[in-house]
């Protein structure tokens, strides 16, 4: 994806090849920082405090970590030792997990001299793989996007999304939000209803800013907003992505994502879930009762951060002093409120034997 006109991904290797960058996104849409990442530790904590997020993303930034860790120790103990570390930076998505296994049992099979240098190259084929799923992704949401909008051709067709599930939770292209960019660059006219997403915002300050820079009309709303706009008939479709999905299709997204499905099942308006097959956790069946749910800091309830009229970035209380909040960071759809998943490998009906069926095709997405 592009800002300010210019291509851009979420992480890429420094020049000198000692380091990666990345897109701080905790300081968006009012300002835009670069951050260098050396060091295991450094990596560990941009994804627990949020510099990085997005299932995929995290993936991605944990497979560099454990590439820069093997610049200094590459062992079975080394490799063992740096996963279970990154693994704890987040608990909830599966992708940290999933990438992590990849990269330490690709490295063991190696000698132990030439771990540091294979580790690299599978980070950035990590990184290159996490594209060509998500513009795959996007593909077949496209096919579902334009279907919809042939029912209403003198209008836009008007999506409503949670969170951020575009490029800046992934590589590039992004998940949910990836059929919406190949929608507007193949002509079709679509309009995004963004879910603000408390408690952290990513939809008012992450996503409206991806659709911002790239020209695709979209209307902030408060989360609660969603449902009065399906009663009204103004949403057409909802898509959201997804951290993890149990082997019977029950989805963990962002919190906030139950009440949305609710509300189209409610409304007879379509409720899909963008899902690399990165974010399958086959282990698990019912997701309800065996996904772990994040609790995060109750501050970022009780506190809120923006721009003030002098351009700064400042955060402020919300609430009465000493008034408690709990902050969990997920909840967890059932299988049977989601119209259809998404996938690099088509579009799935949320339902065991259809993701098994899947599983068993090719994985490897079109570049």
């Amino acid at each position: 994806m592009k800002v300010a006109g210019v291509h851009r991904r979420t992480i890429w290797p420094t020049e000198d090849g000692e380091a990666v960058e990345i897109i701080d996104q905790r300081h968006l849409p009012h300002e835009w920082r670069v951050a260098r990442l050396a060091q295991i530790d450094a990596v560990h904590h941009a994804i627990a405090d949020m510099w990085v997020r997005g299932a995929p993303l995290i993936g991605v930034t944990a497979a560099y970590g454990l590439a820069l860790q093997c610049r200094h120790a590459a062992t079975d103990a080394a490799l063992t030792e740096a996963k279970a570390y990154l693994d704890g930076a987040r608990p909830t998505a599966v992708n940290l997990a999933w990438a992590t296994e990849r990269m330490v049992s690709a490295l063991r099979a190696l000698p132990e001299a030439e771990r540091a240098s294979a580790a690299w190259a599978l980070a950035a084929a990590l990184a290159d793989e996490d594209v060509a799923t998500n513009a795959a992704i996007g593909r077949h949401g496209l096919d579902i996007l334009r279907s919809l909008a042939a029912r209403h051709p003198h209008r836009p067709l008007n999506v409503l999304t949670h969170c951020n599930a575009g490029w800046l939770a992934t590589v590039d292209w992004g998940t949910a939000i990836a059929p919406i960019y190949q929608a507007h660059e193949a002509g079709l006219a679509v309009h995004v209803w963004v879910d603000e997403t408390r408690p952290r915002n990513q939809g008012a300050s992450l996503t409206a800013w991806e659709l911002g820079q790239a020209g695709i009309p979209h209307t902030v709303v408060a989360d609660n907003t969603g449902g009065h706009l399906m009663q009204h008939g103004l949403v057409d479709v909802v898509i959201v992505g997804t951290d993890r999905v149990s082997a019977r299709g029950d989805v963990c997204n962002k919190i906030g994502t139950y009440l949305k499905a609710l509300a189209a099942h409610d409304n007879g308006v379509p409720f899909y879930v963008a899902m690399p097959f990165s974010t399958l956790d086959p282990t698990l069946n019912d997701g309800l009762a065996e996904i772990p749910i994040e609790a995060r800091s109750p501050r970022e309830v009780t506190h809120i951060t923006g721009r003030d009229a002098t351009g700064r970035r400042v955060e402020v209380q919300l609430t009465p002093d000493g008034s408690p909040a709990l902050n969990y960071g997920f909840d967890v759809t059932p299988a049977r409120l989601v119209t259809g998943l998404i996938t690099e490998r088509g579009v799935l009906a949320a339902q065991e034997a259809a993701i098994r069926d899947a599983l068993a095709r090719s994985p490897s997405p079109a570049p």
